[in-house]
């Protein structure tokens, strides 16, 4: 797509990731139009903003929409809000593995998906295997450009307060001094969403970019 400006789609955008991504593509040159869907407005009003609020229960009734030229996938929530494993699972895994099956069945090439350091399948936590499975299964669907980005710790201003990541966060950046640790330094998330962008936007081949990894993506 060099030299023609694109279509960028994003599923989140209300997130912490999610938000900047779509601050972040609404400013870039490179793309003339920016889809988003989500269960409530995101607030923004932009001219290159195409803003569709959904309900991701319904997916059917709007998956012909889901058209662009990339799709930027941030959506997620916590065990908390979602209330039980099963709600969570729903929005971080079936939500997204369907709307990246109907992007890539409506022609949609290039796919970015955040997901999180140490995601695995062969794990026991509930979280990093619904990460893990999640990754696998997109790799199985055919785009043409794939980045997957597995940060660690996000910064950034949350609508809600979690006492143990604000406690946790200046323990984490003294241990990443040191040589074993330092895959899980923090990062902010508009790194996070420069990273997925650049990881679209490059030449490279790699898919998964894990923990300090994804630092050196968004530079």
């Amino acid at each position: 797509m060099s030299g023609t400006q694109k279509t960028a789609i994003i599923i989140g955008a209300t997130g912490l990731v999610g938000s900047q991504l779509l601050q972040q593509l609404l400013s870039d040159h490179r793309y003339a139009l920016v889809k988003v869907f989500h269960r409530r407005s995101t607030g923004v009003t932009h001219e290159k903003l195409e803003e569709h609020v959904i309900n991701f229960d319904e997916m059917r009734i709007w998956k012909h929409l889901i058209i662009g030229d990339e799709l930027f996938s941030a959506l997620g929530t916590t065990l908390k809000a979602a209330g039980s494993k099963e709600a969570q699972y729903e929005v971080d895994y079936e939500y997204q593995l369907d709307v990246a099956k109907y992007a890539q069945k409506n022609g949609v090439l290039s796919y970015a998906l955040c997901s999180s350091l140490g995601a695995t399948q062969s794990t026991k936590n509930f979280y990093l295997n619904m990460k893990g499975k999640l990754d696998n299964n997109v790799q199985k669907l055919g785009f043409e450009k794939l980045v997957i980005v597995r940060p660690s710790l996000l910064m950034g201003d949350r609508k809600e307060s979690r006492l143990g990541e604000k406690l946790g966060e200046p323990l984490l950046k003294l241990a990443t001094k040191i040589p074993p640790f330092k895959k899980y330094k923090p990062i902010h998330v508009r790194e996070v969403a420069k990273a997925m962008i650049n990881g679209l936007n490059s030449d490279s081949d790699q898919v998964i970019y894990e923990g300090l990894e994804v630092h050196k993506l968004a530079d």
